[in-house]
């Protein structure tokens, strides 16, 4: 099954158990359909729209290291084709001959795209010995040196003199030398942006590459590019209970360049990770319905699909690998903003701005510096909690800042999106985007993840031991490649929720949720884990375990509790607690029913240095 849901004119979906033909789009998420059997029209809205191919779908986590290698192998060859509305068979014929594949594995490999919409589709029914060029290890490490050392050199040689020398070291090391348009091939696709900064000048590169001031390249159709960027408020918030002062809120935001239009964010308490990039991404991929519903809006947002690229600041919270991971897993083109270049970031940072400043006029505001402020006292003024202050940002997003005429478009938000999407009597409109079929499939995705083998006891993370008879058959299993080591196996982690583990297991191809071992352990999240690491730490406790972690969670709530409403630190920590527990229902919990997410084919996995936690270790 696809990944994706087309919602274009002429898509078949399902529809109230009925397959259907959308025949009109009547607005951004309105319908008009027919149904397939007995002809009968109907108007729907997005929600109510699903995919009826019962297949499962590729996760980055069904295919081996070296297969994903492979397949991004495949996507770079036809990503030129993939992103025209229509191509032509001399389009194939002239891409295939460029990249030194078939014509007809070229078109094999965008059937096999275009089915799945993820790059693990690529892999799927794969030959590894076909369509790819056999280049051993030794031969691979010859070609990169002499590409990285002689030809991205100022010196500029030619592609015949590199061709020569790696000829010639080959030569002197009784290896295959590599055909020379393989070699002039790997040269084509070194981007052109490194190949004038390394053969002329990093200021050269910069005059031919980077956009001019006010404008950014390639942003010309919704989606093409999604800026996200984070900055702590100027307000300050206060807890639910008491309704005290407990600090200011941090946002991740993300903005579409085209049409200025927001397309999801993140608050919290905590400082900006990976996890928040990537939840602000998933927010901003995933239809807005439920969230408007949560937070009682009545307007309208009907922003959602993967975007083609999003552009982030080149800060280590947004460097982790599972973000990066992730975005190739859905086509997502991440480019990263040049250091001291703030040009590249002038859409979202004049959207933050904006917010900024619209914040200003809320009661509780810290203004943006002390002269503003004067004899404003924030903490005694404050007065939103942090869910109504997302209802607040909701409404503005959606009535106010939609609505109004942006000056650097001539029109609103919402026209311009609408402009780019349906098009009008001038301009035809690039169509409404897919819509994401499986959404905690694609939560997990953006979720870090441990390596862990099973036990009889079942599994070990963090010292905390879960278990599930899903479990079971994997018990002391060996790794299929080397008998004498033990399977490690993939486990997905919601660091806001430790109760819950996700696993992947290779057989079923499914992930399945398996909870604490000992379920009367209460909940707690991984920063509320290490604040109990450090307490243990500080009171000098030796050979850490289970119930020691549990004991001091304990010690440490009965305080709180003694201590609520008195210090701003434990009101944030008691509304953090609260806010994990509102944003982890997102994904489904182990039920009767045993919940569990369909998922293709089973490979071997090879994760060489990926350190999944790394996203989280600024934060503790």
């Amino acid at each position: 099954m696809k990944a994706t849901l087309n919602v274009n004119v002429g898509a078949m979906v399902l529809f109230d158990d009925k397959i259907c033909t959308i025949t009109a789009v009547l607005d951004l998420d309105t319908y008009q359909l027919r149904a397939n059997t007995t002809g009968a029209t109907y108007q729907a809205q997005l929600a109510d729209l699903s995919a009826f191919q019962a297949a499962g779908v590729h996760h980055v986590d069904s295919v081996s290291e070296s297969k994903w290698e492979l397949a991004q192998q495949h996507f770079d060859v036809i990503e030129p084709l993939i992103r025209q509305s229509r191509y032509t068979k001399a389009d194939v014929q002239a891409r295939a001959a460029e990249c030194g594949v078939h014509v007809s594995t070229v078109y094999r490999w965008l059937k096999m795209y275009r089915e799945t919409g993820v790059l693990t589709g690529l892999t799927r029914k794969q030959r590894s010995d076909k369509g790819v060029t056999q280049i051993s290890a030794e031969v691979e490490q010859i070609i990169q040196q002499v590409l990285e050392v002689d030809y991205l050199n100022i010196q500029r040689k030619s592609a015949q003199k590199i061709i020569t020398e790696i000829s010639r070291r080959c030569h002197e090391q009784n290896l295959p030398i590599p055909h020379a348009n393989t070699i002039r091939n790997r040269i084509q696709k070194i981007a052109p942006q490194i190949k004038m900064a390394k053969r002329l000048s990093r200021q050269a590169a910069e005059m031919k590459f980077s956009p001019l001031q006010g404008n950014f390249p390639n942003a010309d159709y919704p989606l093409a590019v999604v800026q996200i960027d984070h900055t702590k408020l100027d307000i300050i918030l206060v807890d639910d209970v008491y309704r005290k002062p407990i600090g200011r809120p941090w946002i991740t935001l993300a903005i579409d360049v085209f049409s200025r239009m927001v397309t999801g964010f993140y608050v919290s308490f905590d400082p900006p990770s990976a996890l928040s990039a990537g939840l602000c991404l998933s927010h901003s991929i995933l239809p807005k319905e439920s969230w408007l519903a949560k937070h009682e809006v009545k307007g309208r947002w009907a922003v959602w699909g993967l975007p083609r690229k999003i552009h982030l600041d080149n800060a280590k919270e947004f460097r982790g690998k599972v973000l990066e991971k992730a975005c190739q897993q859905y086509g997502i083109e991440i480019e990263w903003r040049p250091v001291a270049r703030p040009n590249f970031g002038g859409h979202i940072e004049r959207l933050l701005g904006t917010i900024l400043g619209e914040i200003h006029g809320i009661t509780g505001t810290t203004f943006s510096n002390t002269r503003e402020r004067q004899d404003y006292d924030s903490e005694e003024k404050a007065a939103l909690t942090l869910s109504e202050f997302e209802t607040w940002l909701t409404v503005f997003i959606t009535d106010v800042y939609h609505q109004r005429v942006h000056s650097a478009l001539g029109m609103s938000p919402l026209a311009k999106w609408k402009l780019g999407i349906l098009g009008d009597d001038d301009s035809v409109g690039v169509g409404l985007p897919e819509k994401v079929v499986d959404e905690t499939l694609l939560r997990l995705t953006f979720m870090p993840f441990e390596m862990r083998t099973v036990q009889q006891y079942g599994v070990a993370i963090h010292k905390i031991t879960y278990w599930h008879d899903v479990l079971r058959t994997w018990i002391g299993a060996t790794d299929p490649t080397n008998p004498k080591q033990a399977r490690q196996f993939i486990f997905r982690i919601d660091p806001r929720d430790l109760s819950v583990i996700w696993f992947y297991d290779p057989d079923l191809l499914m992930y399945f949720p398996i909870p604490y071992r000992d379920s009367s352990h209460p909940v707690i999240s991984i920063w509320e884990l290490r604040e109990i690491q450090r307490q243990l730490k500080r009171e000098q406790k030796q050979n850490i375990d289970e119930n020691m972690i549990f004991a001091a969670y304990s010690r440490m709530r009965e305080l709180e509790q003694q201590a609520k409403g008195k210090t701003k630190a434990i009101r944030r920590a008691e509304q953090r607690r609260q806010l994990d527990q509102r944003t982890r229902a997102a994904l489904p919990t182990p039920k009767d029913d045993f919940q569990a997410a369909m998922l293709p084919e089973t490979q071997n996995y090879e994760f060489d240095d990926i350190q999944p936690f790394d996203d989280l270790d600024d934060l503790s």
